[in-house]
């Protein structure tokens, strides 16, 4: 009942922010009936499908090939929609400025500009006096006296009609040419608009500069994931580290998410990535895939090209539990990976350990710290490799002296980072956490859209240092 009611949230908020797009994008600015709406009408019912069906078919068991089709335009539109979006909040607060300063703009362009000198019969007409009668009267017409002419007492006598003439209809005289008044005055009307209205262009120039910033913005953060993740370095001391082990380097790399999108290359680049690290250890913390090993088998196999000195080491991440996890387990074992399924391992100076993730609860295969870390020597250092940030507590509880996550992607999607603030302790980096150091990996892949902006992906070298060195 409560995944029935959060669904129905998601598709109405959905709804919500497609018709709030629409209306920016297409709405506001193309004319009824047009190609351009008629277009934008469609897409704004399609690309919503499309991201359904992107997010929903893997779950649901459609096959790979239908979730390959779906899954670049599907979920690139949600990454998409987020900037489009938040540009247009921005919009809004730009489009009454704009339309105050063009309204400013139009009011000055009407009062301020003053009519131009006319030559001919038109000049005292335009300069706001009336017309002289014998520049508009014919030679040997008689003009009717008016308001401005000379007063009858002091008017010169009418000259007698010709003989030709005498007996007949006098001729009408012929009135005066009036100008049309010029745009002069406070109280002249502002020209008239022959572009589109004031409001459309505004609409236009905010669409248009939002929907710029939003498709460059994903673009970017397109291109930040399919160029693979940067190698990071940090060194962190251990207080029982041995000096023998002082400079030991793990390579940790997390949330790969081998998927539709994200396939065998995506693997090749990050194999390459660790091997030209030369590492003591990898330590691949979970979220391995997104989808079956039926499915995705032959795209992690480029994970058997791992190389270190001792060993490459996997915990389980909630995906795997959506994915197989069992299946999962086996396939990287058969890899050449050594999985840790709530054990330890003892290296050389430090015990290594790894925990199930959460997920794992629903299939009784949850994290046991007891087994894991229970009968060990508190004497020698421990580090943990355990998905999730959130389980650091039980870290701390069991003197893990240093823990290994990823999970959060660092937000992956800027502003997430604030939301996977309130999900998790740590996002990115490294945090002291009573007696514990607690790592956590921004991730070498994406989950959903392949976009990261804000988050760069990484894998990061962990340099273990001895205080006694």
């Amino acid at each position: 009942m409560v995944f029935v009611l959060v669904a129905l949230v998601v598709l109405a908020l959905l709804a919500s922010v497609h018709r709030y797009v629409w209306r920016r994008f297409v709405g506001d600015t193309t004319a009824p009936g047009s190609t351009l709406r008629k277009v934008g009408t469609v897409a704004a019912f399609v690309l919503p499908l499309l991201s359904l069906g992107a997010m929903t078919s893997g779950r649901i068991g459609a096959p790979f090939w239908l979730q390959q089709v779906l899954a670049w335009p599907g979920f690139l539109w949600l990454a998409c929609l987020m900037y489009l979006t938040l540009a247009l909040l921005v919009g809004e607060v730009v489009r009454p400025l704009l339309t105050r300063v063009l309204a400013r703009r139009d009011a000055a362009a009407g009062t301020g500009t003053s009519g131009t000198a006319v030559d001919g019969p038109l000049a005292a007409t335009t300069s706001g006096t009336r017309p002289r009668t014998e520049e508009l009267v014919p030679a040997g017409r008689s003009c009717p006296s008016t308001s401005a002419d000379p007063s009858p007492a002091t008017a010169p006598a009418a000259e007698p009609e010709p003989e030709a003439v005498r007996g007949t209809e006098p001729a009408a005289p012929i009135a005066p040419v009036q100008a049309e008044p010029a745009e002069t005055g406070p109280t002249a009307p502002a020209p008239a608009l022959t572009h589109p209205s004031r409001r459309l262009f505004v609409s236009r120039v905010v669409g248009g500069a939002a929907a710029a910033a939003g498709l460059a913005t994903v673009g970017y953060g397109t291109a930040n994931v399919l160029r693979g993740p940067s190698v990071q370095r940090i060194t962190v001391p251990l207080a029982k580290l041995p000096r023998a082990a002082h400079g030991f380097r793990i390579a940790v790399v997390s949330d790969i998410h081998i998927g539709p999108i994200l396939g065998r290359a995506h693997t090749r680049r990050i194999v390459d990535t660790i091997n030209s690290t030369s590492p003591d250890l990898v330590a691949v913390v979970g979220d391995l895939v997104d989808g079956s090993v039926a499915d995705l088998g032959s795209a992690a196999e480029p994970l058997a090209g791992l190389r270190a000195r001792h060993g490459s080491f996997f915990v389980t991440g909630n995906h795997e539990y959506f994915s197989g996890a069992e299946q999962w387990v086996n396939h990287v074992r058969e890899l050449g990976l050594i999985p840790l399924e709530n054990a330890r391992v003892e290296m050389g100076g430090f015990d290594l350990a790894g925990v199930n993730d959460i997920a794992g609860e629903t299939e009784g295969q949850g994290p046991d710290f007891v087994r894991a870390l229970g009968d060990r020597d508190r004497g020698r250092a421990a580090v943990l490799l355990a998905h999730q940030p959130v389980v650091i507590h039980d870290a701390v509880q069991h003197g893990v002296d240093l823990q290994l996550s990823g999970h959060t992607h660092g937000g992956q999607l800027w502003p997430g980072n604030y939301l996977a603030e309130l999900a998790n302790p740590t996002v990115a980096g490294l945090e002291q956490y009573g007696d514990t150091q607690l790592f956590v990996s921004r991730g070498a892949g994406a989950w959903g859209p392949p976009v990261r902006v804000g988050a760069p992906a990484d894998i990061t070298v962990v340099e273990l240092a001895s205080r006694q060195a």
